[in-house]
């Protein structure tokens, strides 16, 4: 019998209910980008890959509302929104 832990499916649960959507948090960054002029999706994969807040502007309290999100949490709303979108 191996004690090699690669041998199981490990879980990986987010938290489901947040005082903050993280769907609500993304469209708002993601017009404060837009409004000053960013390319959005640019700049928000350049803050999950990093995790650098530098990525989002401060206009808005965008940076400040994204940091409130764990990357996990927003990379969670990104999938379910897109796989949603391919069951219709």
């Amino acid at each position: 019998m191996s004690n090699d832990k690669h041998e199981h499916t490990m879980m990986f649960q987010v938290k489901s209910e947040e005082d903050i959507q993280a769907k609500d948090v993304l469209l708002q960054v993601y017009s404060a980008l837009k409004e000053k002029g960013y390319n959005p999706i640019n700049q928000l994969v350049g803050y999950l890959l990093s995790g650098d807040p530098a990525y989002i502007t401060s206009h808005n309290n965008a940076r400040s509302m994204i940091r409130k999100l764990e990357r996990d949490e927003i990379l969670e709303e990104l999938l379910r929104q897109y796989l949603d979108t391919k069951e219709s």
